[in-house]
């Protein structure tokens, strides 16, 4: 992210996408005869042996293949699989032991992010995997003139070695190169958000690592993606939510917005949902009123962020890297163009993915959904009575108070029971003075001390009441 990070640091931290310190060629050229069952220079008609970029997990090579086309050859390094390994097992073994620790880093559940950053890095290592995801982005994008995906060659690619298409062209960071060669840079930075948002919201399968370094800029000002080991994929609750999110955002509802965040997580409930809807009232107001040209997309998803942190909401992958995905998109296209605004060129993407769920067969869909969920739960309910009473019968069902925790409600049961007697017994008092003095001629010369009377006890209960109400503090 170029606006939030020093320059010196982009610098550094640009390097490990395609600088690092490449293997040697000989660990190399051994997996490539394993994997292809001959020498490079044999099966193509030209094989550099100095690599084009080297990464962590592989490096790139440029070749030829005996029909002419050009090609990258990605060879994945020797014993990165067994690396890659132990240093998730140590990584989770320092999530687990921080977990259990530090009520600070609990809230965090450091556990789960690790076995999902696990996941989709155990993916990245397999070629093959990598190989799909780009013949899918290449149907996704066919006949688009404006998105250029390398085709697979998959006669000389396995889960160790990966052929593709070579691509040319200029990095999407390469501002001066974009300079000198014409190309309007405020008209790209539409482009690249464009590509990333029709991604999101349209194909619901995108690219989840869309840095400067996987995006190249072609002669004619289209774009080509490279790299496909990471990317992420939308179900449909999850764009539900994503809707609800935003329809929430555009009527200012605190409630709607509490209850999509929720969906979001994942979660059925939370422990203080008075507390997260707060929250997201003040969210939403520092938002009222505002231009969308004076609102970061990033600094509001960070705010989101923070606020589901608070309530230990934990976003499931999908969204984690959708929100990743979104803040890189802007923070590239604020480069090309600093005065790019990614909340205008989300709307209208944004407004068709809320009209489709407020759409009949949005809500038909949900009503099916709804409908198998609570089949499956019928389904098991049968099972889970005959187990609840198997419980009971062998006096495994015990229920566990406290008496310190039911001091409190014994305590205010008393006296709410003593206020009730006395209220009855006033009651009483006032209705049977009231019937002496109206109703018998006997009583009436004497109405004066009854009612003297009547209002001495009156007044002694509610003395009785206050001094009930103030005996013990309340807790």
């Amino acid at each position: 992210r170029h606006d939030l990070l020093p320059q010196s640091w982009i610098a550094e931290f640009t390097k490990l996408q395609d600088a690092a310190a490449p293997a040697p060629w000989e660990q190399i050229v051994q997996v490539l005869r394993d994997e292809l069952g001959a020498d490079p220079e044999e099966v193509f008609a030209r094989f550099d042996r100095v690599p084009l970029a080297a990464a962590s997990i592989g490096q790139a090579y440029a070749g030829t293949l005996h029909d002419g086309t050009d090609v990258v050859v990605k060879v994945r390094r020797p014993g990165v699989v067994e690396q890659v390994n132990e240093d998730l097992d140590i990584l989770r073994d320092l999530a687990d032991r921080a977990h259990r620790r530090w009520d600070t880093v609990r809230r965090y559940d450091l556990p789960g992010p690790v076995d999902e950053f696990a996941r989709t890095l155990r993916a990245e290592l397999d070629y093959l995997q990598e190989a799909r995801n780009a013949e899918r982005f290449a149907q996704d994008f066919a006949g688009s003139p404006q998105v250029r995906i390398p085709r697979v060659l998959g006669e000389t690619s396995t889960s160790r070695v990966l052929t593709l298409e070579r691509v040319g062209g200029l990095r999407i960071d390469d501002l001066a190169g974009m300079d000198a060669a014409g190309i309007d840079r405020a008209a790209l930075a539409r482009r690249g958000a464009d590509l990333v948002l029709t991604m999101v919201f349209e194909h619901r399968f995108f690219h989840a690592d869309p840095h400067p370094g996987n995006m190249f800029v072609q002669p004619d000002g289209s774009l080509a993606l490279i790299d496909f080991g990471m990317v992420g994929e939308l179900r449909e609750q999850t764009t539900d939510h994503l809707a609800g999110m935003l329809l929430a955002f555009a009527r200012d509802d605190p409630d709607a917005l509490t209850s999509a965040l929720i969906g979001l997580a994942g979660a059925g409930e939370v422990s203080d949902r008075a507390g997260l809807r707060h929250e997201l009232t003040g969210f939403l107001g520092r938002y009222r009123g505002r231009s969308l040209s004076e609102i970061s997309l990033a600094g509001m998803l960070r705010q989101l962020l923070d606020i589901l942190q608070h309530h230990q909401l934990h976003l499931p992958q999908e969204t984690a890297l959708l929100f990743k995905v979104l803040m890189i998109a802007e923070g590239t296209a604020a480069l090309l163009d600093p005065d790019f605004q990614m909340l205008n060129a989300l709307q209208p993407y944004a407004e068709h993915l809320t009209r489709a769920e407020l759409s009949l067969s949005a809500l038909a869909r949900r009503w099916a959904r709804a409908g198998a969920d609570t089949s499956a739960l019928l389904e098991e309910l049968p099972a889970t009575l005959r187990r609840l009473r198997n419980v009971i019968e062998d006096g495994g069902f015990q229920v566990h108070l406290r008496a310190a925790e039911l001091e409190p409600l014994v305590e205010r049961a008393e006296r709410i029971g003593n206020r009730v007697i006395a209220g009855v017994i006033a009651a009483a008092l006032i209705n049977g003075i009231g019937t002496l003095v109206g109703g018998n001629a006997r009583w009436r010369p004497r109405q004066g001390a009854l009612l003297g009377a009547g209002a001495g006890m009156i007044s002694a209960l509610g003395g009785y009441l206050l001094w009930t109400m103030r005996r013990r503090p309340r807790r």
